[in-house]
């Protein structure tokens, strides 16, 4: 019987011996290793990867939406701005709405995380003290006609006469900024808003080099008029989808009516 004992004891403690050298026993989680439930996730950098990175792309910047990593952008913006957008996503846009409250998979926590991880990580105030920053939204109507002039004086050097963009030859003859690409292209404008453009000409564009809207013009910003004016131009390039085509004529069949008669 004492043997069968001193056997066990023997066994247990070998056993023991052997567990205590070992990393952490198999199947058993590492004590360095967090598990944290997909809701309770807040760390801005995991939020951003999984949820933002692919249309804003890594670290803000080289997607295929609007670069989130540009200081003037932010400035624009704002928090409550950004709060809005990235919880009940953006209309006209492909941006969907990512709080729980409005049909997305975030709370409300792991929203303000990303908005206060983005003014954070890559806004710079102290560049805009003392500037006059124009307002995110427009707060007047825009004017086509004057639109024309305001983008031939800011935009026409980049992005061509008529949007369709500029050809240019690459080396010392290349236009600094200038771009092959069209801003009027209907596929395009199908998948941006005005707020979406309205951003883009106060903000610019840093992956491709184009500058914010203190810059355009020599010597002067555009005015937020302006700006509004711009917008209006280049969204009267705007191909109509068939759903707003008969949104409008609904909304007054009368002026259709009358366009059809001979």
């Amino acid at each position: 019987m004492m043997e069968r004992l001193r056997f066990c004891l023997a066994t247990v403690a070998a056993l023991l011996l052997a567990c205590s050298g070992c990393a952490h026993a198999p199947g058993v989680p590492s004590a360095s290793v967090e598990s944290v439930r997909p809701d309770q996730q807040l760390d801005f950098h995991a939020l951003y990867k999984q949820n933002c990175s692919g249309c804003h792309g890594e670290n803000g910047r080289g997607g295929a939406a609007i670069a989130l990593n540009n200081s003037a952008y932010l400035a624009v913006a704002g928090a409550q701005n950004l709060r809005t957008a990235t919880a009940k996503g953006m209309n006209g846009t492909n941006m969907p709405a990512f709080a729980a409250s409005s049909g997305g998979m975030l709370t409300d926590a792991q929203v303000d995380s990303l908005v206060q991880g983005m003014l954070r990580e890559w806004s710079r105030s102290s560049d805009f003290a003392g500037v006059a920053i124009p307002p995110y939204s427009a707060t007047t109507p825009g004017n086509t006609g004057d639109g024309a002039k305001a983008y031939g004086a800011a935009c026409a050097r980049c992005h061509g006469a008529d949007g369709t963009g500029v050809q240019t030859s690459s080396g010392a003859n290349a236009k600094q900024g200038a771009t092959a690409h069209s801003i009027v292209d209907s596929s395009y404008l199908a998948l941006v808003s005005d707020q979406n453009l309205r951003s883009y000409v106060i903000a610019g564009h840093l992956d491709d080099n184009a500058p914010d809207w203190r810059s355009y013009i020599p010597g002067r910003a555009l005015t937020s008029q302006e700006i509004t004016d711009i917008v209006a131009w280049i969204a009267a390039r705007r191909v109509p989808t068939p759903q707003e085509s008969l949104n409008r004529l609904r909304a007054n069949p009368s002026a259709v009516a009358a366009k059809e008669k001979p």
